[in-house]
């Protein structure tokens, strides 16, 4: 299976090369696209710079701070255009465990999404948080879950795989979200289009460098949008 790693990037000069240097030890025969949105820090130079040794790496430069869901809307179908057979969207900032990529692709061979979730099984997977942003996470799952009726422990996990047959199906140039409620949007469309989703436990870790890029606006968006989604429920396209 060709798979692709889509990470977004926003002044991430502290991470990244250690994040590119954790990642091609950890995989083999899987690409890397870096999608940067003008970080002022010379993140996308690193990544260039890393790129110049190691052809499994790619770099999207984008003009201006366009936002997470956009990053990733171009990521998924910069990977669609080159005929990949899976993408899997993880963040910079090595929270999410380049070594378990391996492992979850393996999942895909069986399913057609995988989430690395933090809450699996009832278990608290989380390290270095404090405990206002754990409950405010773990509430934020119970909340999408009963509006949106997505049967997941995890439905806000930012590190999953998809097949790419569900990134075309889920019409990437409809989806409304920009923050962190695109995660939930695009697991809410595979779960209409009636794709099989499964999760996986992985161990999530609190950044040691950088600043979190979480908001007041990002929040608000993401309170809403489950509201939206159940309102105006997504149709799929009858094949």
């Amino acid at each position: 299976m060709r798979a692709l790693v889509v990470t977004p990037t926003y002044n991430e000069i502290e991470n990244i090369e250690a994040f590119l240097t954790t990642f091609l030890d950890a995989t083999q025969n899987i690409d890397i696209l870096i999608v940067d949105d003008a970080s002022p820090d010379g993140t996308a130079d690193a990544a260039e710079k890393l790129k110049e040794k190691e052809p499994r790496i790619h770099v999207m430069r984008r003009v201006g701070k366009r936002g997470l869901g956009l990053a990733y809307v171009d990521g998924f179908k910069w990977a669609l255009e080159h005929n990949y057979d899976a993408v899997f969207s993880m963040d910079a900032d090595l929270s999410h465990d380049p070594r378990d990529i391996p492992r979850l692709m393996a999942l895909l061979e069986e399913c057609d999404v995988v989430v690395g979730s933090r809450y699996v099984g009832g278990r608290v997977s989380v390290i270095n948080w404090p405990i206002s942003r754990l409950l405010l996470s773990v509430l934020a799952g119970r909340y999408v879950r009963l509006v949106t009726g997505l049967r997941l422990s995890d439905p806000t996990s930012g590190f999953r795989g998809f097949r790419t047959k569900v990134l075309s199906a889920i019409e990437l140039d409809t989806i409304k979200s920009n923050g962190y409620s695109f995660q939930v949007e695009t697991l809410y469309r595979a779960q209409r289009c009636g794709f099989k989703i499964t999760e996986a436990p992985i161990i999530f870790t609190e950044r040691r460098e950088g600043k979190s890029k979480m908001s007041i606006p990002i929040i608000l968006e993401a309170a809403i949008m489950p509201w939206r989604l159940r309102l105006k429920p997504f149709k799929p396209k009858k094949s």
